[in-house]
């Protein structure tokens, strides 16, 4: 299977990321270049990492080795909650390129609203700033809700081109998928699977015995057909590839709408609106 078989999502600036990538959340820097590099040989050319994750080093050292064109790669990495502010923002984007060993970026997330330290608005002035020199090819936000997403249209000409949440069929997030579609903003999920909490759901079990796939192939197939830009988590090889292997079936609607009644407000991660 070659890398073109992953379909792309084109962004509200043009910029095109594939809408499968691979994500690194919690994998040990001295583990991440094995597990990048496992990802990039089984066709993933999407990469989305974080200061907070402290890998960034371990995806450069794995990007750095590979024979894979940098033209051909689309990687993302984000600012973390200390960092934020006009000044900190690009200090620690200048930080972060340097771990990565890259000359620019093609998407840079504001990580966090962080609404009690009420400086995500001098941050985003901070990536509309490095959007203008062409260090980063597309700027975006995480974990941002309606009246985040908001504040930031009503203060900047830029649009957030992505906002990466946590969404998988435990957490399905209508209203502000809802509300993405509106103002031309890319649905990305983090916890894709929800850390394997919804693997064992007896209607995606159903449907992935049903279909001869896995729950997690069943999973990430339901967010495609959705729109979303998905981006699993594993350091096995074999599951790497297994998760790759999505392009070659789909779901019927009445599975769609099956999965749809599975939503139980499940969050693995913080409430954005009291995470600081």
């Amino acid at each position: 299977m070659t890398p073109s078989t992953v379909p792309t999502v084109t962004l509200n600036n043009g910029v095109e990321i594939p809408q499968l990538g691979f994500g690194v959340f919690q994998v040990p820097d001295d583990a991440t270049s094995d597990a990048v590099t496992a990802a990039l040989r089984a066709g993933y050319r999407s990469i989305d990492t974080a200061a907070i994750y402290g890998n960034e080093a371990g995806v450069g050292r794995a990007l750095a080795a590979s024979e894979v064109p940098r033209e051909e790669l689309f990687v993302t990495t984000k600012v973390w909650n200390a960092d934020q502010g006009y000044d900190a923002t690009l200090r620690a984007f200048d930080a972060g390129l340097a771990k990565l060993g890259l000359d620019y970026l093609d998407l840079y997330l504001i990580h966090w609203p962080t609404p009690a330290r009420d400086l995500y608005l001098d941050s985003w002035r901070a990536l509309e700033h490095l959007a203008r020199e062409g260090r980063i090819r597309a700027a975006g936000v995480s974990n941002f809700q309606p009246h985040h997403l908001e504040r930031l249209l009503d203060n900047s000409e830029l649009v957030p081109a992505v906002n990466q949440i946590e969404l998988h069929p435990g957490l399905q997030q209508s209203e502000l998928r809802a509300f993405h579609s509106e103002h031309d903003i890319a649905t990305e999920a983090w916890s894709p699977l929800a850390q394997g909490a919804v693997l064992d759901d007896p209607a995606i079990a159903a449907i992935a015995q049903r279909i001869g796939r896995s729950p997690a192939q069943v999973v990430l197939r339901w967010h495609l057909q959705l729109g979303n830009i998905v981006i699993p988590k594993s350091v096995t090889p074999a599951r790497i590839r297994e998760n790759r292997d999505i392009f070659d079936f789909e779901l019927t609607d009445t599975d769609m709408a099956t999965i749809a009644a599975s939503d139980r407000k499940l969050r693995t991660g913080p409430d954005p609106d009291r995470f600081n």
